[in-house]
């Protein structure tokens, strides 16, 4: 990944303070927009107060929501099972909980951490 500059780190961190990201102990959970049938699998940019979560599956019998399970557990370094859709199982509007997980990881999957 290409290193970023100031002026795209600040952007990155003052679009991320918009989305409303919790910490519990030992998890952390934040607001997602789901674009099924991408055409590549990310994670990120921050779209309004959501991070954008982009997964090549469609919308059909839980593929989707397997597919976002299973990018972002792999972005974040953690297992699959750690990785809970906590609300918006139906919808692009989700809720989602990982567990292991930081806000200084967030901040290294969108690309202003080292």
């Amino acid at each position: 990944m290409a290193e970023l500059d100031t002026k795209q780190r600040d952007a990155i961190e003052q679009a991320l303070e918009a989305v409303d990201v919790q910490t519990r102990p030992g998890a952390l959970s934040f607001p997602i927009l789901v674009a099924p049938r991408a055409a590549r699998e990310t994670v990120g940019p921050v779209v309004g107060d959501r991070v954008r979560v982009a997964v090549n599956a469609p919308p059909v019998d839980g593929k989707a929501n397997a597919a976002i399970v299973a990018l972002l557990a792999a972005s974040f370094g953690v297992r699959r099972a750690d990785v809970e859709i906590v609300s918006g199982e139906r919808g692009k509007r989700k809720l989602v909980r990982i567990a292991g997980a930081s806000e200084a990881d967030l901040l290294r999957v969108l690309g202003v951490g080292s």
